[in-house]
């Protein structure tokens, strides 16, 4: 039976069974977990973070950004929750989602990049030495 909408529950670990209905977010391990909204039994676990899946809480429910899309399961389900109501999204080609998973991996590297940038060349040589020291 699909899902029409989700709640929110916060845990601390993943329970071992998940309830239909329920998006699961455990802020120690920065994941969040439910069932597919297509009824299909499917767990989907989503990263949380800056460069992954963000939840944000509202009186209506959770919503979930960017969009699930199932795309190695049998089902294919694409959808976002906004307030805790499913939005069911386009089907994507193959080639959209290569397209995607490009994309994010770009985002994520940017996104490091600028926070994390590469150390000067003195730090770098001086860890290549370290490593074969060690």
């Amino acid at each position: 039976m699909k899902t029409e909408r989700f709640r929110l529950e916060r845990v601390g670990y993943m329970p071992k069974k998940l309830e239909p209905s329920v998006l699961y977010i455990s802020q120690e391990f920065q994941t969040a977990a439910h069932l597919c909204a297509c009824g299909c039994g499917v767990k989907v676990r989503t990263p949380l973070g800056p460069t992954e899946w963000l939840v944000r809480d509202t009186e209506s429910g959770p919503t979930l950004r960017p969009s699930v899309g199932n795309w190695q399961q049998n089902c294919r389900s694409h959808y976002l929750i906004t307030n805790g109501k499913v939005e069911w999204a386009g089907q994507w080609s193959e080639q959209k989602v290569l397209a995607g998973r490009a994309a994010e991996q770009s985002r994520r590297e940017a996104y490091f990049k600028e926070h994390y940038p590469t150390p000067n060349i003195f730090v770098r040589v001086w860890n290549w030495i370290k490593s074969i020291l060690d």
